[in-house]
């Protein structure tokens, strides 16, 4: 009768704690390559949240929270950006269901030729 109990609290504690997760995921989008970017839009597939930033500066980050409360099917997070020749670059990555993240945390580092994608849990 124990066991039951302590395992109903147990599954009750863990259920209303994901409901009080805020939807949405971290990132931080490090600019590791010799130039500036600008135009900088992280956002979900849906397109119903992004964060917008004018530029990030050779050897500069941003980061912040991508809230999501308003996606409501499946998708994943789209990074678009201009290098200093002009020349578009979008990656996509990652996946998310009903709005909910299925990872922690997202880190992009762009560099001269390439963007890198990483994932996991919210670094110290």
């Amino acid at each position: 009768m124990r066991t039951k109990i302590s395992t109903a609290f147990l599954l009750l504690l863990f259920c209303s704690c994901q409901l009080l997760q805020e939807k949405g995921i971290p990132f931080k989008i490090q600019n590791t390559s010799n130039a500036t970017i600008t135009d900088v839009r992280f956002s979900t597939s849906e397109k119903l949240a992004s964060m917008e930033f004018d530029s990030i500066a050779s050897n500069q980050n941003e980061q912040g929270f991508l809230n999501m409360k308003e996606n409501k099917t499946d998708g994943a997070y789209t990074l678009v950006y201009f290098r200093e020749n002009g020349t578009k670059v979008e990656t996509s990555a990652g996946y998310y269901t009903s709005g909910v993240s299925m990872d922690n945390y997202i880190r992009f580092e762009i560099k001269n030729d390439t963007t890198l994608v990483k994932f996991g849990k919210f670094p110290n």
